[in-house]
């Protein structure tokens, strides 16, 4: 025991001296380099012992890798055809203590290169940590257009687009010190947890600001601030109480990532005599009679001309995508991930990945973006779902995208037909049963992707208020995306760039602030307010969060539903009618049970049951008594 101590003890002694000699990571000979090392830094005690490291570098396929600390072990080094890569695999053996350690890289016997790697501990919280659910409201941001906290990074050099904000599709300054500095804002809103679109690097000439064309996997773009930063955000969320959900896209790359230069093998990324794009038709993966051309078309063709579309086909590259998503988790302890493009993967690869994440981090929740416009294509990729071909995604949550549907018409028909103004929110969770879990799915209004809600309602604050109402008192996780609060417009047809417009005030000379009462107009502080309320309501009042659903056939476009629990019931009344209805209660009575009175969480007007009147476009949230 005791010459083991000594033993090692000698070893950290030759690291420190490494370290202390060379105060950048690489030893550098003239024949070979180290330019990327990935992952840079792994824990011990993973529920995966085996970790890939990606070495990238001028002829470092030629080197052999050698360590020496104990309970690491390289089991397995993969040297491609490309001789600027090489793969190394490390067992890292249980309560392996954690420290820094020399990788030494020899050419026969002599060492040329060395790298110092360290191997961090890992806490107890980040395999343990109560993910976003049915109990949480999504606020989704982008982060180039929601704040400008540190005007200092707008522009980066040696990062190709610079900051101009009248540009729509350009950048406009938002970084992740804007989002801090918001997070009281956000907090008191009644916000539970912040999805925020990627803030990888993304390092193309045009619309990097979407950040969905990712130029290097393991670093915050420099004009959102440092992965120090990032940490920080997240840190800061978890003081409020606040999750920070991942958006990550396995998918495709950006054509400028570093490795497009130098592919480490040919198929890393899928490739065609001549550009080919995905046909988007990701209905072939359901489809039990799909030709093969279709569903190779979707899977490996492009996403757009910048973006290469990754083989998880490959070994390599899948454990690649996996390890990067499982260092952000770690190192910044994570609630949840977004997966972008989720079915426009090779399926039965991408679920590898959801599961090996899962099996890291059993918590987690992870939710794909399954952009369908039928009930049963949507369901198809819930894990737990019983699918014809035992095809199973391992998404706990898909975003509900015919709900999306229901709101962007609903409010606008006046009519008396059932299917149709409310009658389509009916419509729509008649078909949950096709769901392994409705309660998990992201229900919302808008997003970064389509038409903002209050535009498609021509701003009118009555159907606003109903929409609101019945996002925050369905089944599922509400989301929200930025600026909804204030009424915030947009219209796709007139570009992106419209549906992501700069929050007010989040600028420094900006001519209002409308993350503050005063720099707010008298409709955008009557929709705040509302939200506000209803928000802050939800937060407190699990009925709202988990409790059972039952609706009735709506009537003369007036929806009626209640949330129950064994503490509490909720009668939830959409009146989207433009005429006065009085309400026949005793066809509700198998929930009111007897109850006369209640409460309108709205307003705090007393309601008698027996005589229930609704204006119209009028909403009403009733708490019994």
């Amino acid at each position: 025991m005791l010459m083991n101590l000594i033993l090692n003890r000698k070893k950290m002694l030759v690291v420190e001296l490494l370290i202390t000699l060379f105060s950048t990571t690489f030893l550098y000979s003239q024949e070979y380099t180290i330019e990327h090392l990935e992952p840079s830094t792994w824990w011990t005690n993973m529920h995966n012992p085996e970790v890939m490291l990606l070495v990238h570098g001028k002829n470092i396929g030629e080197l052999i890798p050698f360590v020496d600390y104990d309970g690491v072990s390289v089991t397995n080094v993969i040297q491609p055809s490309n001789s600027n890569y090489l793969f190394i695999f490390f067992k890292i053996d249980k309560n392996t203590l954690h420290g820094k350690f020399p990788i030494f890289f020899k050419k026969n016997t002599k060492t040329v290169l060395t790298y110092i790697y360290e191997l961090k501990k890992r806490g107890q919280e980040s395999a343990n940590r109560l993910s976003f659910g049915p109990y949480d409201v999504v606020y989704l941001l982008m982060p180039d257009r929601f704040a400008n906290g540190d005007t200092t990074n707008d522009s980066v050099e040696g990062l190709i687009e610079k900051a101009d904000r009248s540009n729509p599709g350009g950048r406009h300054g938002g970084d992740i010190q804007g989002i801090i500095d918001h997070l009281d804002y956000l907090n008191d809103l009644g916000i539970t947890a912040i999805w925020a679109t990627p803030l990888l690097e993304d390092d193309m000439p045009v619309f990097s600001y979407h950040t969905y064309a990712i130029s290097n996997y393991y670093k915050i773009d420099a004009r959102y601030g440092t992965n120090e930063d990032y940490v920080r955000l997240a840190d800061e969320c978890h003081k409020r109480n606040i999750k920070l959900i991942m958006d990550v896209v396995p998918n495709h790359c950006g054509s400028n990532h570093w490795w497009m230069n130098d592919l480490p093998m040919e198929d890393w990324v899928h490739q065609f005599p001549v550009f080919t794009r995905s046909n988007y038709r990701i209905s072939v993966w359901n489809d039990p009679y799909a030709s093969n051309i279709d569903t190779k078309l979707n899977e490996d063709g492009w996403f757009d001309v910048t973006m290469p579309d990754l083989n998880q086909n490959n070994p390599l590259l899948l454990t690649y995508l996996i390890q990067s998503t499982i260092y952000w988790i770690e190192i910044a302890n994570l609630d949840g991930l977004r997966v972008d493009t989720y079915p426009y993967n090779n399926k039965w690869k991408i679920a590898e990945w959801t599961k090996a994440i899962r099996e890291e981090y059993p918590n987690l929740n992870i939710m794909g973006e399954c952009w369908r416009h039928r009930t049963a294509e949507i369901a198809y990729w819930q894990s737990g779902v019983e699918n014809y071909d035992g095809y199973d995604s391992f998404l706990p949550t898909v975003m509900d995208f015919t709900l999306n549907d229901a709101f962007m018409a609903a409010f606008n028909e006046d009519t008396q037909h059932w299917v149709d103004g409310v009658g389509r929110f009916y419509n729509n969770y008649v078909m949950d049963y096709l769901y392994s879990n409705p309660f998990n799915l992201l229900v919302f209004v808008d997003n970064h992707d389509t038409e903002r809600f209050t535009s498609q309602i021509d701003f009118d604050i009555n159907k606003f208020k109903l929409g609101m109402i019945h996002l925050l008192t369905t089944r599922g996780i509400p989301q929200i995306y930025y600026g909804t609060e204030i009424m915030m417009g947009g219209v796709k047809n007139f570009g992106d760039g419209d549906i992501r417009r700069d929050f007010p005030g989040g600028w420094p000379g900006d001519k209002r602030n409308a993350f503050t009462k005063e720099g707010r107009a008298n409709k955008e502080n009557e929709a705040f307010n509302f939200l506000h309320a209803l928000l802050n309501y939800r937060k407190n009042n699990a009925v709202l969060q988990t409790g059972r659903m039952v609706h009735f056939v709506p009537e003369k476009n007036v929806y009626v539903y209640f949330r129950m629990n064994d503490i509490k019931t909720l009668m939830v009344i959409l009146n989207n009618s433009t005429i006065k209805t009085q309400l026949n209660t005793e066809r509700y009575k198998e929930c009111t049970s007897g109850v006369t009175k209640g409460i309108n969480i709205l307003n705090n007007e007393k309601i008698n049951l027996n005589s229930l009147e609704i204006m119209p476009k009028t909403g009403m949230v009733i708490e019994f008594k």
